[in-house]
């Protein structure tokens, strides 16, 4: 997903660099044809883990990235995800801390439908767990930190301290090393993906 959102930045400009990196995902998927996602029984509860990575991108953007799958409340469960993204955060953001409150908006905005669909079809939902490995970004949502100079960050972002006012959301600081978000926001070694492939997909 990685390669797909940084050729998909690309293309407008391309170069040969571009078509490289083309070829690179066309071997890849050639290689692993038959992958799918595998899901356990468990409890209909939306979960979300969300990172992002600061000045990754052309032109000083950074990429934020997203896990979403369903679970039991109270179990760090893992099932097979129901959404997975990688998307660029169009707004040039000035710290690592503001990247990752940014991520963190971003999805949980397109947690919204989930949540309401859940609830339409008829499992109530709790305030949804959202996962951050980013301690200032985490303390910004849940207002436990003073903002100083940090009062630059986008005014959009406070969204989040009103959801989390209203229940809809709850966002907790987790060590990077065991979020699944950032699979989805760095570009990694051969070996780092035949490491963490097993974790998402399920080869036959």
């Amino acid at each position: 997903m990685v390669a797909i959102n940084s050729i998909s930045g690309e293309q407008a400009k391309a170069t040969e660099n571009t078509a490289k990196k083309v070829t690179r995902l066309l071997n890849y998927l050639a290689t692993h044809p038959n992958a799918t996602l595998q899901y356990s029984k468990s409890g209909m509860v939306l979960k979300l883990r969300t990172d992002a990575a600061s000045l990754v991108e052309p032109r000083a953007r950074s990429r934020h990235g997203a896990h979403y799958w369903l679970g039991t409340l109270g179990i760090d469960d893992n099932n097979g995800a129901i959404k997975n993204n990688a998307s660029i955060i169009k707004p040039v953001v000035s710290s690592v801390a503001e990247a990752e409150t940014a991520g963190c908006f971003y999805k949980c905005i397109d947690a919204i439908p989930f949540r309401i669909a859940l609830e339409e079809m008829g499992h109530p939902q709790p305030p949804t767990p959202v996962t951050c490995d980013n301690s200032t970004a985490v303390g910004i949502a849940n207002q436990t930190i003073k903002q100083r100079r940090s009062k630059a960050i986008d005014m959009r972002y406070y969204w989040l301290q009103d959801r989390e006012c209203q229940e809809q959301f709850k966002i907790e600081w987790a060590a990077g090393a065991n979020n699944k978000a950032d699979y989805f926001t760095k570009h990694f070694s051969v070996s780092h993906h035949r490491e963490k492939r097993p974790e998402y997909l399920h080869t036959k």
